[in-house]
């Protein structure tokens, strides 16, 4: 069953999309209460924790790879996973959940920006239509069905740290086409891992000049959270589903989590549900539909011709490998 989940790409990001909605919301609610390096750090340990005993095996035939490609491999895990959660905790304490959907819904526009600098990867007229009609139902929600709202939007410090995490997320989500021929629990085992060590020193530095933490059933709830579904799972399920169909295909689901977010607002936080979400929902999947469907036909990603020289030697070296054997 696991099997037949890992080759659905559309189902893989979609599940994504909820756990990082959740992620958010769970974010947004322990703000104040647990740091944000301090939360981050402790669900990347709690994650490696979790991941270790399955990746183990796959990390140890992946080494030579790392050896070879730790540059490319180090700048992920700094991108994905180092800077892009702490500074996306950071700036949930400062701004209101309706400003971090609005900023979040950039994504799909940001990775086809990176997509195109880093591979030359172009948006088809599908995906752009797909990508703007997203958006819309994005925006529809947002407003709750008036476009004035946007007008009386006020940006804090908080939208400018979200601003650049999602920066930093596109240039990730885009350099994640260039990944070498890594399994997929001996990528994310060394991700976490290596992102988990270069967070250590902020980690270290907060907890020094931070009052303690307090470990209640909010606090823990949080971490268990956080450390499970938007880590081992989603980035598991992200990183499979962006091999199988390349970053700018996988963009639009970016435009998912805040209808998840705002769904899990309707369910947890007794909010009542509007004419506005049904409009809004409608038009995200119906543009995510349109990205997916109406995309150029390719049997692979395209990914450029850094990522073929790549490739071609991660195959030479396995067949050496298996020879040695």
């Amino acid at each position: 069953m696991f099997r037949r989940l890992f080759d659905a790409p559309y189902l893989l990001l979609t599940l994504v999309s909820l756990f990082w909605a959740g992620n958010i919301v769970m974010g947004r609610h322990v703000a104040g209460h647990v740091p944000p390096a301090s939360l981050a750090w402790m669900r990347w340990a709690l994650a490696v924790l979790i991941l270790l005993p399955f990746a183990w095996r796959s990390m140890r035939a992946d080494w030579p790879l790392l050896r070879r490609h730790w540059k490319l491999v180090g700048l992920l895990a700094l991108t994905g996973i180092t800077l892009f959660n702490t500074m996306q905790y950071h700036a949930l304490e400062f701004t209101p959940a309706l400003n971090a959907l609005l900023i979040q819904s950039t994504g799909p526009l940001l990775i086809a920006f990176w997509s195109l600098i880093l591979n030359g990867e172009r948006l088809s007229m599908g995906q752009a239509a797909g990508i703007f009609l997203s958006l819309m139902g994005v925006l529809t929600i947002i407003c709750r069905g008036d476009p004035a709202v946007l007008v009386n939007i006020a940006f804090n410090e908080g939208d400018l740290w979200m601003i650049a995490a999602m920066a930093l997320y596109g240039a990730y989500s885009s350099l994640l086409a260039r990944r070498p021929a890594f399994s997929a629990l001996g990528f994310l085992g060394f991700s976490l891992g290596l992102g988990m060590l270069m967070l250590t020193p902020l980690f270290v530095v907060e907890r020094a000049v931070s009052p303690p933490l307090v470990f209640d059933a909010k606090a823990l709830t949080a971490i268990l959270y956080v450390a499970l579904f938007p880590s081992v799972l989603a980035y598991l399920f992200f990183n499979r589903g962006i091999q199988l169909v390349g970053p700018n295909r996988a963009a639009p689901f970016f435009h998912l989590m805040p209808v998840f977010g705002s769904a899990l607002a309707i369910v947890f936080l007794g909010e009542r549900p509007h004419l506005y979400h049904a409009a809004g929902y409608g038009l995200v999947l119906a543009g995510v539909v349109i990205a997916t469907l109406w995309a150029p036909k390719t049997g692979r990603p395209r990914t450029g011709p850094a990522s073929a020289e790549l490739e071609a030697g991660d195959a030479e070296e396995r067949l050496q490998r298996r020879r040695a054997e």
